[in-house]
């Protein structure tokens, strides 16, 4: 993680956008992580624009910002693929993406790296991994006591 990238993003602040039905918070997210620089900033940038893609009306532009921000997110899983913070993002997205995008392949893998890894995440993502599994059909309270 480059020094100084997360002085500029407030960890809660985006875990509540991403988990809101709120444009407005994604958007003012999504304004946040453009001065940043760097892998966390294109993995949280790209969940950030497929959580976007549900919200915005017309089907070209869905499938637009869907596009976009699997290939940011999964560009840098590629070269992260260890990194739990990562699958995470992916994993909010993957339980919620509608069937037709097929976006659900690594949805229990990501469940298991999240479960293992969990007492390893900064306690702003630990705060949003317990949660999102109050929620969740892949993670539940019980996998982080």
């Amino acid at each position: 993680m480059a020094a100084g990238l997360w002085q500029s993003l407030d960890k809660a602040a985006y875990f509540e956008a991403i988990a809101s039905d709120s444009k407005a918070k994604v958007d003012k997210e999504l304004e946040v992580l453009k001065g940043l620089q760097g892998a966390d900033k294109e993995a949280y940038e790209g969940a950030l624009l497929m959580k976007k893609a549900g919200q915005v009306l017309l089907p070209k532009d869905k499938l637009r910002y869907f596009k976009k921000g699997r290939i940011q997110l999964e560009t840098v899983l590629q070269a992260n693929s260890a990194n739990a913070e990562y699958h995470f993002l992916r994993l909010i997205i993957e339980e919620h993406a509608p069937k037709i995008v097929k976006y659900k392949a690594d949805l229990a893998a990501d469940a298991i790296l999240v479960k293992k890894e969990y007492k390893n995440l900064p306690p702003a993502v630990q705060h949003a991994v317990l949660n999102y599994s109050k929620t969740s059909k892949v993670l539940s309270l019980q996998d982080f006591k």
